[in-house]
This record gives structure tokens, C-alpha cells and sequence, in this order.
């Protein structure tokens, strides 16, 4: 059973109350920020929150048991504490929140209602969207691996094998020209072989979106230097000039994991597992069906 503070418990069954939601948010980078939809500042268990923040809840149930409850909070960026750029840059995404019902006459009068974490988050043009979602939550992720015919691994990651660090797989260069927020053309990346690089990443090294890495869809030499076309648009345009690091991707095929990066031994995919199309035939006296590899 929960354990409620007396003096909060007797303010409860008062007649008037005074009470506010404060929300406590842990970053996974360690920066601990604390806010409320109180219109006055407050401080408690060593944090304090901050009204005029942007936070704002909506409607949230709960059910006995283990059900996968999500609310939202929404608001604007209103407050240095929250910017638009370090919602873009996912520095809110799987942060853990504590959710407070306070008496904000007496802020040491406090109950922690819920712990929640930060799912999926909406920026918007001066606002924002973010989904709090339980912890239980966690138990309708997909667990294990799928069977499919493509691989399933990260590229770069230890069932992958593969080293981005080294020379092959990376290029750098500089922005020659931003012709929209998908499409860039690159300076400086040399011989590029035709979408090398498509799936992989663009990080930029410098200016106003130093850190940031952004997927790349394709791209293509032109006379002006190499045209990357970005997946999405960017939330801040660069600036000529900017630094940027290019890193190889993978489309998760067998072919290209044993053609492009000779890995073929840690592919992590079936790539012999018949296709739908396979499956849905019959026996017709021609086709041969003696159980030998579709492919090597």
C-alpha cells in the first residue's frame, strides 16, 4: 500500500486544497530537470521546478495490474529549459519522468504518483508532444530475433563485426551548397562509388548542428560536388562551409554484406528462407524442389 505524509493526507481531506502536478525528468546524459504547472516556482527532494515551462498534461487512466498506460504532456517552448533543438537532437527520448501531486502551499508535502518514461516525442513549429508511457509498456516490445531474409543486426555493432572507425567506410568533406532541407550538396568526399553511402549517416562536425547525424537516402556526383538527399528534412539549415563526416550504410541484403563489406560470416539474416511467392507455387514436374540452397 502506498504511504501518504499525514499532513498531506489531512490537507487532502480538507475542505480546500492547493494542489499542482510537478514533473521530474532524468535524462539519459544525466541532467535531472524539474517542472510544474504550478504558475510559481517550486523546490522539493532537491530539485527545483520550474513554472511557465511548457508542461502541460492531458487526461492519463490507470487499470489494475499490468496494462501498458500512456498520458501526454504538451506545451511550448516557453522556458530555456526546453528547446527545440534538444528535443530534435533526442536528448528527451527514453528519459525517465517521476510524476508529483504536490501541495504547492507547502512543496515539502509532496506524493510521487508514477514513474513514466519519455516515448515518442511530436516538436512542432514553438511546441512540442510528448508521450508518457509506463514501464510496462516495455513488455509489448518485440523480444529476440525475427526471421527474415535480411539482416538484422546494426550495422557497426558487435554482431555485425564491422569497424565504421576505419577509412573505407567513412569520407569528409564540407557543405557546398543547402538547395533544400533534404538535399545537400558535399566538397571534399573524393571519389564516391554510387550510393556508397545510401543508408548510412551524415554527422555534422561543426556550425549550428554540430553532433547531429541524419539518414541518408541517396545520392549522386554532380558538377558541383556530391548531392546527398537526406530520409527527412533538417530542423536548422547549415551553413556553407560546415564540416560534415560521411559513414557507409547497408541495406541488409546478403549480397551487399558479402560484395561491399566482405562479412558475409556474420550475416544475420536467412537469406535462403523461401519468399511468399516460393511458398504459393505447387509441384508442377519442372520446378526442382530437392531442398538445395535457393542461392550461394
Amino acid at each position: 500500500m502506498r504511504a501518504i505524509d499525514p499532513d498531506l493526507a489531512a490537507h487532502l481531506s480538507g475542505d480546500a486544497t492547493t494542489l499542482c502536478h510537478c514533473w521530474r525528468v532524468l535524462r539519459r546524459d544525466g541532467v535531472v530537470l524539474g517542472f510544474t504547472e504550478h504558475d510559481h516556482d517550486l523546490s522539493f527532494a532537491g530539485t527545483q521546478f520550474l513554472a511557465a515551462s511548457g508542461f502541460s498534461a492531458s487526461d492519463g487512466e490507470e487499470e489494475a495490474g499490468l496494462p501498458a498506460a500512456t498520458s501526454n504532456v504538451a506545451g511550448g517552448f516557453s522556458h530555456d529549459a526546453i528547446t527545440e533543438a534538444d528535443l530534435n537532437a533526442g536528448l528527451y527520448d527514453g528519459a525517465r519522468v517521476e510524476v508529483y501531486l504536490v501541495n504547492w502551499a507547502v512543496p515539502d508535502q509532496h506524493l510521487l504518483l508514477k514513474v513514466q518514461e519519455i516515448g515518442e516525442v511530436t516538436p512542432q513549429t514553438g511546441q512540442f508532444q510528448a508521450e508518457l508511457r509506463s514501464f510496462a509498456a516495455r513488455l509489448s516490445e518485440p523480444q529476440g530475433r525475427i526471421y527474415v531474409r535480411r539482416c538484422d543486426a546494426v550495422l557497426g555493432d558487435a554482431r555485425c563485426g564491422i569497424d565504421l572507425g576505419l577509412p573505407q567506410y567513412r569520407a569528409e568533406g564540407t557543405v557546398a551548397a543547402v538547395l533544400d532541407a533534404t538535399r545537400l550538396v558535399l566538397s571534399g568526399t573524393g571519389d564516391v562509388a554510387a550510393d556508397f553511402f545510401a543508408h548510412g549517416k551524415l554527422t555534422f562536425v561543426e556550425g549550428a548542428n554540430a553532433g547531429l547525424s541524419a539518414d541518408i537516402d541517396s545520392h549522386a556526383a554532380t558538377n558541383a560536388g556530391l548531392q546527398v538527399t537526406l530520409w527527412l528534412p533538417l530542423n536548422i539549415m547549415p551553413d556553407v562551409g560546415d564540416c560534415i563526416v560521411l559513414t557507409a550504410g547497408c541495406d541488409k541484403a546478403f549480397a551487399t554484406c558479402r560484395a561491399k563489406f566482405a562479412n558475409p560470416q556474420n550475416f544475420r539474416g536467412f537469406p535462403h528462407m523461401p519468399g511468399a511467392d516460393f511458398a504459393y507455387t505447387y509441384a508442377d514436374g519442372i520446378s526442382l524442389h530437392d531442398g538445395s540452397p535457393l542461392f550461394s
